[in-house]
This record gives structure tokens, C-alpha cells and sequence, in this order.
């Protein structure tokens, strides 16, 4: 893998966002975009677990139908979720079919749902780093956990959150903006001028 790939477009961007037009609108649209809202955070959330050992662009393509058949993540509704919902689920071939993780999505939401409004955001963000070190110029400088990602995990357990590591939520903080590890070149990098910390490889 090149630690930059240059698109048909000409732009420069991280290596492990390839060839593939989703990884490329994913990697220019979302990855370490800033993400607010408990929903949205929830989804990501949600979708990272589902991710632990498969590929996020599995994920990706099959995000979709995750939205459709979890009620868009709204915590409220999957919390409500039933035994004959987990049926559905581990029935359904456009998501991933794994009973722990759906219980834990259903689990989650449930504590999500108990919470002030508001109040899923501004925990995830309180572990954001306040200050980054220099931007990352290789895939090789990328690690899969960091000091703030370790944290959160322990936080999240401690809350009884499940399928919330220290590599999930270091994807997780990645992905929703908490850190910003474009590589240096990248365009996006130089269009955010800015990062919080070092992380790990997207895949």
C-alpha cells in the first residue's frame, strides 16, 4: 500500500483510501470531518463495532441497509428492539450477522436513550486531545491506539457500553473528527491545516 495514491481527479490522498470511488468519497467527505449529534455519533459507534476484525469498506457497502434495519440508529427506537428483532437481524444478509454485536447495538442504545440529550456527544468529544504532535507523513507512523482512545474505552466500559476497545474507539475518534490523521500531502490534510494526534491505519 502507498502511503499516497493520486486520483484520477489529481488530488493526492491518504494510501489506504485506494481506488475505490466509496473508500475516496469516504476518505474526502467524512474521515476526521468533525461529527456532532448523539445520532450520528451513535451510528458511528454502531458501525464500528460491526467493523472489529472486517474491512470498513465492508462496512461501508453495507451501511445502507444497517440504517434501514436499525431504525437509523435513532437510540430510542433500537432500544426497543425485542428477541424478534435480533431474529430479524441475524436473518438479514446485507449486514453483518454477528448475535454479540446486534446485542450490543441494542444494549448501547439503551444507554444512549437514558441519557440527557446531548450528553453522548459531549462525552465522546471530552476525550478529544487538546493538542496534536506533528502530522503523520508515512502509513508506518500510524498506531491502532492512543492515550485518548484508551480512556474512552475504559469510560465507555465503565458505563457498560459493549464491543468500545481502545482500536474501535480510536476508529471511532478518527472517523468522527476527534483526531485528524490525514497524511502530510494529502489534500485533505492541507485543506484542515490542523490535527489532533497520531492514529491508526483505516481498513
Amino acid at each position: 500500500m502507498s502511503d499516497l495514491v493520486t486520483g484520477a481527479d489529481g488530488r493526492a490522498r491518504c494510501g489506504w483510501a485506494g481506488a475505490d470511488a466509496e473508500y475516496t468519497r469516504y476518505h474526502d467527505e467524512e474521515w476526521g470531518a468533525p461529527l456532532h449529534g448523539d445520532r450520528a455519533l451513535f451510528e458511528k459507534l454502531s458501525l464500528e463495532g460491526f467493523q472489529a476484525g472486517l474491512s470498513w469498506i465492508t462496512i461501508l457497502r453495507k451501511r445502507p441497509r444497517f440504517r434501514e434495519v436499525f431504525a437509523h440508529f435513532e437510540p430510542v427506537a433500537v432500544a426497543a428492539f425485542g428477541p424478534g428483532d435480533v431474529e430479524r437481524l441475524m436473518a438479514d444478509a446485507g449486514i453483518v450477522r454477528n448475535r454479540a454485536k446486534i446485542e450490543a447495538v441494542i444494549g448501547n442504545a439503551a444507554l444512549v436513550a437514558a441519557m440527557p440529550a446531548g450528553e453522548l456527544d459531549a462525552l465522546l468529544w471530552s476525550f478529544a486531545p487538546a493538542s496534536a504532535g506533528p502530522r503523520p507523513r508515512a502509513l508506518a507512523d500510524l498506531v491502532a491506539t492512543t492515550p485518548a482512545s484508551r480512556a474512552l474505552s475504559r469510560e465507555l466500559r465503565r458505563r457498560g457500553f459493549r464491543f468500545v476497545g481502545p482500536t474501535t474507539m480510536h476508529a471511532l475518534m478518527q472517523s468522527a473528527g476527534m483526531v485528524d490523521d490525514h497524511l502530510a500531502g494529502c489534500w485533505r490534510a492541507e485543506l484542515s491545516g490542523r490535527r489532533r494526534t497520531g492514529g491508526a491505519r483505516r481498513g
